[in-house]
């Protein structure tokens, strides 16, 4: 259990910051840098969620029940990355994503894609507010992935395949749920290309 009594310690005040296994690193090391993404991603979706939660819509609803796990997920994905792979004994069990986190993702984007007609063009970014927010969040997660191959190809590293497939994962959940909210596709904003050049 979390128990948060002091929110500044003045122990990063050197530029360090400590890992759930008690290691202390650089705060600009690729783990840190690449859990600290997972949270950016997650701040995003909480701004999704400004226009998906509470709605009466039916289908807004639907994807904001699914934005609500997928933050919970993040936060285990943030403590999985934090807690790296060690020899050393730890005093808990680290909490890992598992393959029924990635499983339960992939059949929500079934869910949903069933509902929407195949593209025939790129999808630019908008059409509504929940959609261009989405888009957001599926662009951050996509940068936290990249972090995250980058950490897992580093020698000395580790990151689990399960996180790794999440990761993957989850910026297709927000593709598709873009769509989604768009009126199943209705409201998407379609690219054509070379539309502006003279």
């Amino acid at each position: 259990m979390v128990k948060l009594t002091k929110i500044y310690t003045r122990t990063g005040d050197d530029g360090t910051t400590g890992l759930g296994s008690g290691a202390r690193v650089k705060k600009f090391d690729r783990r840190v840098e690449a859990y600290g993404t997972v949270d950016e991603t997650n701040a995003a979706v909480g701004l999704v969620r400004l226009s998906t939660q509470g709605s009466d819509i039916a289908d807004l609803a639907l994807v904001d029940e699914m934005l609500a796990r997928v933050q919970n997920d993040l936060f285990d994905l943030g403590a999985d990355l934090c807690t790296p792979v060690t020899t050393e004994p730890l005093r808990y069990e680290p909490l890992r994503v598992v393959a029924d986190q990635v499983l339960r993702l992939e059949a929500e984007i079934d869910q949903l894609n069933v509902y929407l007609s195949p593209l025939r063009s790129f999808v630019l970014p908008g059409g509504s507010a929940a959609a261009a927010q989405l888009h957001l969040a599926r662009t951050i997660s996509r940068r936290a992935e990249r972090i995250m191959v980058e950490l897992a190809l580093t020698p000395g590293e580790h990151v689990g395949s399960e996180a790794l497939k999440y990761i993957n994962r989850l910026s297709d959940f927000l593709f598709v749920a873009s769509r989604f909210v768009n009126g199943r596709g209705a409201g998407d904003v379609l690219w054509v290309p070379g539309l502006t050049r003279p």
